[in-house]
């Protein structure tokens, strides 16, 4: 019943908030060394270097709803490093709504990838690059998914939205529910120009903070193995 409830918060009906810190809320996936929660529970910082990258994965499980999350972004030559914030399943055949952030020599644009997979297919890329120095201040990354779409924005601005169109013959996620993920890892196999730009390692840590976890708003799955 109550996720009944909260499913008709997506037609502006009722919406549960779901009060979050990185203390309480989340739990450490790998890296555990490479990782610190400040602020009171409210940032966290993930690092990479030659040993290991780091990341994070919400306790609650979400089937539909809205997540917000503010991340700075590794600065200076960030080449071959990989900053993920996505929704994931579990399993071989999971469900995904991603966005991965893609390192660049200093002085370059970072890349914004989105993707969706579906049953454990993706090939929905698409990329952009962001307007904005994402390395020197926070910004919000919001993913806003729902029966009818999955709707991604960076600073409340939309840059892609990915309809339901099961009526062509077209999957969308919808069935499994998924947990709130953050990742930094050496991705420099295919992230920088196609893998051509190697990861200098003579600059690591690389660091990307995220912040403000508090603001999801979405729907608590009954298969949520959260306390």
């Amino acid at each position: 019943m109550d996720f009944l409830l909260c499913l008709l918060a997506l037609g502006l009906l009722f919406l549960q908030h779901v009060s979050a810190d990185f203390y309480s809320d989340i739990d450490i996936t790998f890296g555990a060394d490479h990782i610190q929660i400040l602020d009171d529970g409210q940032t966290l910082h993930l690092s990479l270097d030659n040993t290991s990258g780091s990341g994070f994965q919400s306790k609650n499980e979400y089937l539909f709803g809205k997540i917000d999350m503010e991340i700075k972004l590794v600065p200076n030559n960030s080449a071959g490093t990989v900053t993920a914030f996505y929704l994931s399943s579990e399993g071989d055949k999971q469900d995904e709504i991603d966005v991965e952030f893609l390192g660049n020599l200093s002085g370059n644009p970072y890349v914004m990838q989105t993707n969706v997979y579906l049953q454990g297919d993706g090939n929905r890329e698409q990329q952009l690059y962001l307007w904005f120095d994402p390395t020197t201040g926070f910004h919000n990354y919001s993913l806003l998914w729902s029966p009818r779409q999955i709707l991604f924005s960076v600073d409340g601005i939309a840059v892609r939205v990915f309809e339901n169109n099961e009526d062509l013959g077209v999957a969308y996620p919808k069935n499994q529910a998924m947990r709130i993920r953050g990742s930094l890892w050496n991705g420099d196999s295919w992230a920088t120009r196609g893998g051509a730009v190697k990861i200098d390692w003579s600059k690591a840590p690389f660091v990307a903070s995220f912040a403000n976890f508090s603001s999801a708003d979405a729907c608590v799955s009954n298969s949520s193995s959260a306390k």
